[in-house]
């Protein structure tokens, strides 16, 4: 074989025919945006059937199969299975909603394929400085903050406890590891607490009884007076307190624990305060509710997400920092070779600094560029008005829940959560929470909606969480005529 034989064999993954593959480009712009605009003719999900589980038991392709029928195979068996929260009756969860635009810069990002962790003379590392900015804004945080954006909360909680640890540990935590430390460390958080917490403090090293569960009061905030003893108790039995997490916005109620209170105590008892602001935070845009995260600006770092409240495509979160030192100092390590030029020159420059320096991730998605083009096709204002509508439409479904006899809330309406069930004289204990778990798995069986289920106070109840920027208040009058229809069958 000669050398020029060999270099004809020569293969890429490029495309062997650019206009077949635009054509199909256009088809599948078409195919999603009908997709989008025809959601409400579409119940909220569906089971995917045997035929279609089974379909993704196959071996891996050996051989090419022509670009238009993996798309086909995508539309016959993805698409129609999807978990459903882009439908305007899913509030099971605090799942993104996601936008046209929002997808339009996925794509976009998929294509451009950069990494925005290092270097700085590249155009995605500038994009998410400015997205982070503005958010250290928005939010009150000062401007020499730092902060990055993440996967999403569970990511974001994660590091503002690794930087809470280090920065209170009094020992090199990086360098020696929890090994060294005398005490335990430990940390404190209402009994409402979301799991990643939980997890968090697991993946650090300190373990699930570093937790202190602080109860809730009868507004399902943290108690202070209990705070208060429990850190003045484990200081007595030679523990080492060391931060406190408020949340802003709870999954179970939507409670907001009185985060102004917790930077008191914090200040006073010199712990770090980190704020779960998942979708919480948020509610700092709209005058109305916006007293709910007073004293999240105080905080030493907040977490929360864009793909909740703000209704970005999945997934990005963000984790701000108020020592930016301690931040860098947490994750910082540059290998040799990625590092950075001193005078300034080339792409391992150090003109500003790297986003890899305040993450646990080198190689990081280009996730900025949907929340720029996002915030500057909408304009903050509009998000604004969303929530609040959002808010509105919950405390509307409050009090059609109180004005039918068949229902029973289950706890205030704060924010955006609804918790109730469906009540029936003579039923109660575990055969009441029976049926109402029935009546959820038949509300989303029978596609009229995806609300999701919880325990509180004991008693099973029905969840309605709800950051969905497409539903009308017409959706809600369905909800309860449906849960009210099918307790009634149910129980006849």
């Amino acid at each position: 074989m000669t050398q020029n034989e060999d270099l004809s064999k020569e293969e890429n993954l490029d495309p062997q025919d650019w206009e077949s593959m635009q054509a199909l480009g256009y088809r599948m712009v078409d195919d999603m945006l009908d997709y989008l605009r025809t959601v409400r003719l579409r119940p909220p999900w569906q089971h995917a059937p045997d035929q279609v589980k089974t379909h993704f038991e196959g071996p891996v392709p050996l051989e090419p199969q022509a670009p238009d029928q993996v798309y086909q195979e995508f539309l016959d068996y993805v698409l129609p299975y999807a978990i459903g929260n882009i439908h305007p009756r899913f509030w099971g969860w605090f799942f993104g909603t996601g936008t046209v635009m929002g997808g339009f810069a996925e794509f976009l990002t998929g294509m451009m394929n950069t990494n925005s962790g290092d270097f700085d003379h590249h155009s995605a590392i500038h994009v998410e400085t400015q997205v982070v900015n503005w958010l250290k804004g928005l939010l009150g945080y000062p401007a020499a903050s730092s902060g990055t954006l993440t996967s999403g909360c569970s990511a974001a909680n994660l590091m503002g406890l690794a930087v809470a640890r280090s920065a209170k540990a009094g020992f090199d935590v990086q360098g020696k590891g929890m090994r060294a430390g005398s005490r335990d460390m430990l940390l404190y958080a209402s009994a409402e607490i979301h799991s990643s917490i939980r997890k968090a403090v697991q993946l650090l090293g300190l373990g699930d009884e570093a937790i202190r569960r602080v109860p809730v009061d009868d507004q399902f905030q943290i108690d202070l007076a209990a705070l208060h003893a429990s850190i003045a108790a484990d200081r007595r039995a030679g523990h080492q307190p060391f931060c406190v997490v408020g949340a802003a916005g709870t999954v179970n109620t939507g409670a907001f624990d009185d985060l102004d209170a917790l930077a008191d105590i914090c200040k006073q008892e010199d712990l770090w305060l980190h704020v779960d602001a998942a979708f919480g935070a948020w509610a700092k845009l709209v005058p109305g509710v916006k007293h709910l995260v007073s004293g999240m600006e105080r905080a030493d770092s907040i977490a929360f997400d864009l793909h909740k409240w703000m209704y970005m495509p999945y997934e990005v979160g963000c984790v701000l920092v108020r020592d930016e030192a301690q931040h860098r100092r947490t994750f910082s390590l540059t290998a040799e070779y990625i590092s950075k030029s001193g005078d300034g020159r080339g792409m391992s420059s150090g003109v500003i600094p790297w986003f890899t320096d305040y993450d646990f991730q080198l190689s990081r998605r280009f996730r900025s560029l949907k929340i720029w083009m996002s915030l500057k096709e909408h304009g903050l204002n509009k998000y604004a008005r969303l929530i609040q509508q959002n808010i509105e439409q919950a405390k509307y479904l409050g009090k059609l829940v109180e004005a039918a006899p068949q229902l029973e809330m289950a706890a205030p309406v704060v924010s955006n959560v609804v918790c109730f069930r469906f009540v029936q004289p003579g039923l109660d204990g575990p055969v009441l929470d029976a049926l109402n778990e029935e009546i959820l798995i038949e509300l989303q069986e029978q596609g009229i909606a995806v609300p999701s289920g919880t325990t509180i106070n004991g008693r099973y109840v029905l969840r309605v969480g709800h950051t969905n920027h497409r539903t009308k208040r017409e959706d809600f009058d369905i909800l309860v005529r449906e849960v009210i229809r099918l307790g009634d069958e149910l129980t006849n």
